[in-house]
């Protein structure tokens, strides 16, 4: 299994686990919120497929530079889960 194999089943998993999490979390909502608005400013109001891009290489750098999934409070997970939270409104 390549790196893009590995990559998205795991950032799949991150995003569906924070987004079902943001019910019962005001906290981590309102992370999510913040990092969606500064995406927006950002991006603009990009498609499904300028997400995935976007959500791609963002997993890819993060993984690169040696972060884990293990903290669903860090700024990465609750980007990634902004990012998965934007693509539900996209599609």
């Amino acid at each position: 299994m390549n790196g893009d194999e590995a990559l998205g089943p795991l950032v799949r998993d991150i995003g569906a686990a924070g987004v079902a999490e943001m019910a019962g979390s005001p906290g981590l909502a309102a992370a999510v919120d913040q990092h969606v608005a500064t995406l927006r400013d950002e991006l603009g109001s990009p498609g499904e497929t300028e997400l995935m891009e976007y959500l791609h290489g963002f997993a890819e750098d993060a993984f690169n530079r040696g972060w884990w999934p293990d903290d669903p409070r860090d700024w990465e997970f609750v980007r990634i889960v902004a990012v998965c939270w934007m693509m539900r409104d996209a599609a």
